[in-house]
């Protein structure tokens, strides 16, 4: 895996993946405190989440579930002083589908945060990681 990471002026950066894809990244500058895109914490922290959600979706749709919708909403606290690691990180699942079995969903989350999730198992170093789900049944919702 590669990355390349470009200086674009004052806190903007733009990085670029392996693969090719583009991202300005940066933290707020000048006097009007700009910031040009999500920090490169937030994106650690959005990685997470992404390795996960991935992996939930994957894992259910192995397990022939309909799952339709599925959102992480992910919330950190980092430590005070310098290197500001993430010292807590609490991931809130919405799993939306027609007649999702909980406990599926369940085992799915915990599949993706104790063996699957290569960016959770990373921050875990660090950061003590919570989660809670909540499953929405889309055929209730709709007859």
């Amino acid at each position: 895996m590669k990355a390349r990471i470009k200086w674009v002026e004052e806190r903007t950066f733009v990085g670029e993946s392996g693969s090719g894809h583009k991202l300005v990244f940066g933290t707020a500058s000048g006097s009007e405190g700009r910031t040009p895109g999500p920090s490169p914490m937030e994106l650690v922290l959005i990685g997470a989440g992404g390795c996960s959600t991935y992996d939930v979706v994957h894992i259910l749709e192995k397990g022939r579930e309909a799952v339709e919708d599925c959102t992480v909403e992910l919330e950190a606290e980092r430590a005070d002083t310098d290197p500001r690691v993430f010292t807590r990180i609490h991931m809130h699942f919405v799993v939306k589908g027609r007649g999702l079995a909980e406990k599926k969903v369940e085992r799915a989350i915990a599949l993706s945060l104790e063996k699957y999730c290569s960016a959770s198992a990373m921050l875990a170093k660090t950061a003590t990681i919570t989660h809670d789900f909540v499953v929405i049944d889309t055929a209730a919702q709709s007859g």
